[in-house]
């Protein structure tokens, strides 16, 4: 009797909510429970229908009524799923946007990875996550299309599409779509620096499937050269590796290729391991020139321990099918050497989709979109760019020197005291940051004692400066302008920098935020986009790696490769990717690499 009244009560509560229908528990006789998930019933009794229907008619008359009062969603268009695009979307909390991304990829992937693919160390699939799984999460109303930009009209706010899904259907016709606010963040192609052959008879390490791609001729030039009708000349040829560009991914995968040869080569194919050659060509002086010199260095020095060929001012002249052609810089000494795969890894250039914009917009002569500060792409406020096919154009001083010297100068006295410099040192620091490493560089505690240099022996109290004074004090200030780095780091930075300045695009625009305009009135919207440098790794094989970190922290080790496995893992973007990468370290320290080629 008091199960059947449980039973009822339960059957009660599924006629008043439901949406308990979603959930059904089948008990069993051995006491058991299964519980599954279905769609709501669509039959809940009359009751259930009849209420339903109201709610339904009272839901569209409010509707109606209130449609003229709900303000549109301004359309976002966000070109591109690389780290950009992926940290803009993973950041966006505001639901006044719609949001539509295209892309040809319909995935994130996790570039520093890249290079431990190529070897068998990682799985593909373990370093990339759909960007729909991304989405799907997000409270703001995000769709995605599977599509490749191929024209940018900003006169008209619109782009035009090309579906890269099937050739051969009526998808391949070009569409177009409207947008408030344009969003670029394609990143970049390789740049071959027009060298004859590259195109044809390398590989590239920018996509999943490059690095597939490098893994499986890896394994085939291994098989291949396993085979009993080889001479060892023959052999020796399709086992010489050639690495060109010395930037870390160049280091990283000769390093990765040098592991697998001493690591499963000498299991698995001891009859030619002896023959493997891995050649390392960059065209400057040293090798990892980002870095410090002593990475450099220890670098340099470790890989000719390991027998890993690095010649250094060698420029690649051209690149047949047999052999690669290199000049020596300085005496023009030229080689040719017979080789089995390529990797060219010597830099980037912009994609003709960039390419064609810039040269629309009057920035032909560029290797990157120019943007201000605030990431929006120069005369235009409702299109920005960000991550490798853009470059942040910061503003000199030097241009803006007379209006900072008459907003500094309040009591209109022509001279500028240290009392009113004071007040306006924070918005110039901030409005240009080059103020800051100039300081930095020059050793000198602040500005003031910068102009006081300037100044000769005049006492801090008594200090007056005229505009030519002033003007001398900072006349070597945007010597310290640099471009920032084309890496992951900073394309993430920028996506969230983005994301934030949407999440608070209403507020900030009746309250701006940002540092004062020196040439106009009031403030700017928001703080500009700084780049804060996080440090940087390089892997040298050998589980050792060079850890470079702010503050002029260097270390290269066993330890630094732990730190390594550590930061790449909480890097993942998500938990899916992070468990399985973590599992492919794991199952390398215990099985070895994978050498299927698949």
């Amino acid at each position: 009797m008091r199960n059947f009244n449980f039973f009822r009560r339960l059957s009660r509560a599924f006629d008043d909510y439901p949406s308990l229908s979603k959930i059904i528990v089948v008990s069993t006789i051995s006491g058991g429970s299964l519980i599954a998930y279905a769609e709501a019933n669509a039959f809940n009794g009359s009751k259930g229908h009849i209420a339903h229907a109201d709610a339904v008619a009272s839901n569209d008359d409010r509707r109606i009524a209130s449609s003229e009062q709900v303000p549109k969603k301004k359309k976002v268009v966000l070109l591109g799923t690389g780290w950009g695009g992926m940290s803009f979307l993973k950041s966006l909390n505001n639901p006044n946007y719609e949001v539509q991304v295209v892309s040809p990829r319909n995935f994130f992937v996790f570039t520093p990875l890249l290079p431990s693919v190529t070897c068998g160390k990682v799985e593909a699939r373990s370093i990339v996550e759909p960007i729909r799984n991304i989405i799907r999460k997000k409270n703001v109303n995000i769709s995605y299309s599977e599509a490749e930009c191929v024209k940018i009209d900003p006169n008209n706010k619109k782009i035009y599409c090309r579906a890269t899904i099937d050739s051969h259907s009526k998808g391949q016709e070009v569409f177009a779509v409207d947008y408030d606010y344009l969003i670029i963040a394609v990143g970049a192609q390789v740049n071959t620096f027009n060298t004859p052959g590259v195109m044809e008879n390398c590989h590239f390490l920018k996509e999943i499937d490059d690095a597939q791609k490098i893994r499986k001729n890896v394994i085939d030039s291994f098989e291949k050269a396993s085979l009993p009708n080889l001479s060892d000349e023959e052999r020796k040829k399709i086992l010489h590796f050639v690495v060109v560009g010395g930037g870390p991914t160049g280091v990283e995968f000769a390093a990765e290729l040098h592991d697998f040869v001493n690591e499963d080569v000498v299991k698995l194919y001891p009859n030619v391991q002896d023959l493997v050659k891995i050649t390392l060509l960059e065209a400057t002086d040293h090798i990892l020139n980002m870095f410090d010199k002593r990475i450099t260095n220890f670098a340099e020095q470790k890989f000719g321990r390991d027998g890993i060929d690095v010649k250094l001012g060698s420029m690649v002249t051209g690149i047949n099918e047999n052999e690669i052609s290199t000049k020596v810089r300085g005496n023009g000494e030229k080689t040719s050497t017979p080789y089995g795969m390529v990797l060219w890894s010597t830099g980037i250039g912009p994609r003709p989709l960039i390419k064609e914009f810039m040269k629309q917009i009057g920035q032909g002569n560029r290797r990157a979109l120019a943007t201000d500060e605030w990431l929006r792409v120069e005369g235009f406020g409702n299109i920005y760019a960000l991550g490798d096919c853009a470059t942040v154009n910061q503003r000199k001083v030097m241009e803006d020197i007379s209006e900072i010297f008459r907003k500094a100068d309040k009591d209109n006295s022509g001279t500028l005291t240290v009392k009113e410099f004071q007040e306006i040192i924070d918005d110039i620091c901030e409005r240009y940051p080059q103020v800051e490493l100039y300081l930095k560089n020059k050793q000198v505690r602040n500005m003031v004692d910068l102009l006081k240099e300037a100044k000769g022996d005049a006492a801090k109290e008594s200090m007056e400066l005229n505009i030519e004074e002033f003007k001398s004090a900072l006349s070597e200030v945007d010597s310290q302008m640099k471009n920032l780095p084309a890496t992951a780091q900073v394309a993430n930075q920028q996506g969230a920098y983005l994301a934030k300045c949407f999440n608070r695009m209403e507020e900030c625009e009746k309250n701006p935020e940002g540092p004062p305009r020196f040439r106009g009135t009031g403030r700017h919207r928001f703080h500009p986009f700084r780049y804060r440098h996080l440090g940087q790794f390089a892997p040298l094989g050998g589980e050792q790696t060079a850890a470079q970190l702010p503050g002029d922290w260097v270390s290269i080790g066993h330890s630094e490769q732990w730190l390594w496995y550590s930061v790449y893992a909480s890097k993942q973007v998500s938990w899916r990717t992070r468990a399985l990468v973590v599992s492919d370290w794991i199952r390398r320290f215990i099985f070895g690499r994978d050498t299927s080629g698949i």
